[in-house]
């Protein structure tokens, strides 16, 4: 790849204008880190890959015929030692914050937006102070995720030591856990707010079991983070997008999911 590196702790591109692949990228591979995490990506009982990130690797695969993706499957908890070990080269919507701050990772500008919201059982005299005193309440949360509520702390038996946790694999499992108004198991879920959304379409009959927090967990810009040693930078990753991003349809893509853009890539900035 012509042009150097830098290896520095953070490295933020900047967007790069439309510009031709290098001859360099011919017939690339790029394995692709990716773990549940619907609807920004989900895992069918087959393996592959749906969700918005299905559809932008298609997108992608397709205008650049040169360039191949691999799924490498990983988890919440695992992402960071297979990235560590270089098992991918490349995970897509990822917060810095995110502890890639602390890795040796190149990253891209924000390419979405999404919040987590606290959720509880509809019940008479609750409000939005039933989610000011998480300490006191049962919580069921997803292993290996960050949460603004506890620090961005993941590790279980901190977190088990702080509050009254449970930890799942699935958004489903802990919305019907709430459903099932077992305050002993779960009082108060953490969700994405995209998937929330995403469930209530689905299940209109939802939208008024729930008791749904006025302030989010946390709100994060999700960027591209790249291996340092692998065949694309996070500048190379942009160029990829570029044209995607140019005509329009990465913007189409993250309506069709229910996602958020991040202001540099709204109808409004005037920059896209």
């Amino acid at each position: 790849m012509p042009g150097l590196r830098c290896f520095c702790k953070l490295v933020l591109i900047t967007l790069f204008p439309l510009a031709p692949l290098p001859a360099a990228w011919a017939d690339t591979d790029i394995v692709v880190g990716v773990y549940d995490f619907p609807p920004v990506a989900r895992i069918d009982e087959d393996k592959k890959v749906e969700g918005l990130l299905g559809d932008l690797l298609t997108e992608l695969e397709t205008f650049h015929q040169d360039v191949t993706f691999r799924i490498f499957h990983t988890s919440p908890k695992r992402r960071y030692l297979d990235f560590d070990a270089h098992l991918y080269d490349v995970i897509f919507f990822e917060s810095p914050s995110w502890e890639w701050q602390d890795k040796q990772a190149l990253i891209s500008p924000p390419l979405l937006m999404d919040e987590d919201i606290y959720i509880a059982l509809n019940k008479p005299g609750r409000d939005a102070s039933f989610f000011e005193d998480l300490e006191q309440r049962n919580i069921v949360a997803l292993s290996g995720y960050h949460y603004g509520f506890a620090g961005m702390e993941t590790d279980p038996q901190e977190l088990e030591q702080r509050f009254n946790i449970e930890f799942s694999d699935s958004h489903s499992r802990n919305l019907d856990l709430i459903k099932a108004d077992r305050p002993s198991v779960a009082q108060v879920a953490i969700i994405n707010d995209s998937y929330l959304q995403m469930h209530l379409d689905q299940h209109p009959e939802d939208r008024n079991r729930f008791l749904i927090s006025d302030q989010p967990d946390q709100s994060y810009q999700l960027s591209i983070i790249t291996h340092p040693e692998g065949p694309v930078t996070a500048r190379d990753m942009m160029d990829l997008l570029a044209p995607l991003i140019e005509t329009g349809r990465y913007q189409s893509l993250v309506q069709k999911w229910g996602l958020d853009l991040p202001p540099s890539l709204s109808p409004d900035s005037g920059e896209n």
